[in-house]
């Protein structure tokens, strides 16, 4: 996919999740698709005790909220394309710092956060790219966490001429493969834990380190 066509599949998923973003919100939808994940991350955050952190495609902000309210962190950043998910994020808290931009052209100086987190955005990525921005804005010895469908048979993966249009469910070697390519050290990488019924959202949590 060259670099307009990302740009014109990244407008029109901008403007889908902006139309769709009173219906993110509702409770059930939450808790059984969005919570799991969100429960990860921040654990995960909390080991590593980080104090500046960015949410990478934060919709409505209920992570990016979270992790304000429970982890108490220096800087809290959320950072999404779609301007109906900020709009809402932005009456949800004024303590978050929320902003505009994609992932892969983040609005941070190297090395200047010592966390970066997404979920459940991952698979319209471009993944290599964003990868790499995640990498050069965290300091040394940060922590890069992503929550992402990832199917759980191989053979139904796109093809390699297929990647990116308009998603890519990641396997778990791939995950490693791409976190490793960007400069990560992978320290753990799991399924979701998540109820029997709901297991049809194959999710995948890999967490890496910058060296």
């Amino acid at each position: 996919m060259t670099s307009a066509q990302r740009r014109g599949l990244n407008d029109a998923i901008t403007r889908m999740w902006s139309f769709l973003a009173p219906a993110y919100d509702l409770p059930f939808l939450q808790q059984w698709v969005y919570r799991p994940p969100h429960d990860e991350v921040i654990a995960q955050l909390r080991d590593h005790n980080a104090r500046k952190i960015a949410d990478i495609a934060c919709g409505t902000g209920i992570l990016s909220d979270r992790i304000e309210r429970e982890l108490h962190p220096d800087a809290i950043y959320g950072v999404d394309m779609s301007d109906g998910m900020l709009a809402q994020a932005r009456a949800r808290s004024t303590r978050v710092q929320w902003m505009r931009a994609p992932a892969e052209q983040l609005p941070f100086d190297d090395g200047a956060l010592d966390a970066v987190v997404t979920t459940s955005a991952f698979h319209f990525f471009d993944q290599p790219a964003a990868l790499r921005e995640f990498h050069r804005v965290l300091a040394p010895g940060g922590l890069v966490t992503v929550s992402a469908l990832s199917t759980r048979r191989p053979l139904l993966q796109a093809s390699s001429s297929n990647r990116w249009k308009p998603q890519h469910n990641a396997s778990p070697a791939e995950m490693r493969s791409l976190f490793e390519g960007a400069g990560f050290t992978v320290s753990d990488q799991h399924r979701i834990p998540r109820p029997l019924w709901t297991r049809i959202v194959s999710d995948l949590i890999t967490v890496g380190t910058k060296a």
